[in-house]
């Protein structure tokens, strides 16, 4: 049992404090974390354009796992543990095209694209490739369960989450408008950050808008603190909007086309939001993004950021100026992070307070977290 008292977070807004500094430090609490919070729920792992055509595999560690992220031989992407059935082995170690089957490189097991253990050369003896207790229908590769949205894989570890159009249905129903085709930039629309610190405080920032002047005094210069509004969708969600949005130019006051069929309020707003556990997407009338949160040990962090379009063939020059300025945004945000990452390495801290005002999604967050591993504490004592 651990022992982090959750009780403090769990209380209204303006009395409640944050979580306690083992949720952000302890290696303990982070494995209980990655049960309850990651590997239940549905997070995101990479994105459909990591496997762009048909045979494209890439293998993954997602939470220490090996994981393979594929495109099978019908267009279809699929993620399996990226071990043979026969002893284990890691079958792909770097990304590449499969030609025909998935091979292990071990005993030369080999699988189909979708999975199907096609082939088991000598496993009888010299020439015998059947054998007395080796059943191919059942020992195919296995498979994670997984769902695209937002271009983005979304994978349930446990295999027993609710599905994720139900767990999701409020965002899905908010975003409803951008539910069509989504272009991944390519080379130039998506970059990694790898931040030192915990997971959760990549959440909590990006959530709010409280810290804007501050922190990116050139987005606050025409997206100012009073443009924007809180997101809260309690158990799910959170983050916020701005009703001043600025289109980027390039030269000939050249944009990136719109998303089509977009209503009246998406030609000045935007929206970003932290789709629990690790997902952090943005919504604007020509461009959206994802940052998929890789979780590597208490203090360590990788963010894959991602940018997509509304039409496959926009200008590259743009479209790189678009990365620029979206990275500079992100980097400014590093500090902060990793700043608070080692705060929590002071006894004294109580996990802080939140603004009533300010913090709500923030707190939102918080409170997800406090009641899913209370639950789950719960449930494991009434089990002892």
């Amino acid at each position: 049992m651990h022992h982090t008292d959750l009780s403090a977070v769990r209380q209204p807004i303006n009395t409640a404090r944050g979580l306690p500094n083992g949720h952000y430090i302890d290696p303990k609490v982070f494995e209980e974390e990655r049960a309850v919070l990651l590997m239940s729920g549905w997070p995101g792992l990479a994105t459909t354009a990591d496997v762009p055509e048909p045979g494209d595999a890439v293998p993954l560690t997602f939470l220490g796992m090996p994981l393979l992220l594929v495109r099978d031989n019908t267009g279809t992407v699929r993620v399996f543990h990226n071990i043979c059935r026969h002893r284990g082995m890691i079958l792909v170690d770097a990304p590449r095209k499969i030609e025909g089957a998935i091979r292990c490189p071990y005993h030369s097991w080999c699988y189909s694209t979708q999975g199907k253990l096609v082939s088991t050369p000598h496993v009888g003896g010299p020439g015998q490739n059947t054998a007395e207790g080796i059943d191919r229908n059942v020992l195919g590769l296995i498979e994670v369960r997984s769902h695209i949205w937002f271009n983005t894989v979304w994978i349930n570890l446990s295999g027993d989450a609710p599905a994720f159009e139900v767990v999701n249905a409020e965002l899905l129903t908010r975003w409803a408008e951008f539910d069509k085709p989504f272009h991944h930039g390519g080379a130039d629309s998506k970059f990694t950050l790898e931040v030192n610190c915990n997971w959760k405080l990549a959440i909590e920032n990006y959530c709010e808008s409280y810290h804007l002047p501050w922190v990116h005094p050139g987005l606050n210069s025409y997206s100012r603190l009073e443009d924007h509004y809180h997101i809260e969708q309690s158990g799910r969600f959170s983050g916020q909007g701005t009703l001043v949005y600025r289109q980027l130019a390039g030269k000939d006051g050249l944009t990136f086309p719109d998303f089509e069929g977009l209503s009246a309020k998406w030609d000045k707003a935007a929206e970003y939001v932290s789709a629990f556990p690790n997902v952090l997407l943005g919504v604007h009338r020509d461009h959206a993004f994802a940052i998929i949160l890789t979780p590597v040990t208490t203090e360590k962090t990788v963010e894959h950021v991602h940018l997509f379009y509304a039409q496959p063939d926009t200008d590259a020059d743009l479209r790189a100026q678009n990365t620029a300025l979206w990275k500079s945004v992100f980097e400014e945000d590093i500090f902060v992070v990793e700043g608070m990452q080692r705060g929590r390495h002071a006894p004294m801290f109580d996990g802080g307070r939140f603004s009533p005002a300010m913090d709500g999604p923030t707190h939102l967050f918080h409170d997800w977290v406090a009641e899913r591993v209370a639950a789950h504490r719960a449930q494991t004592q009434a089990a002892e």
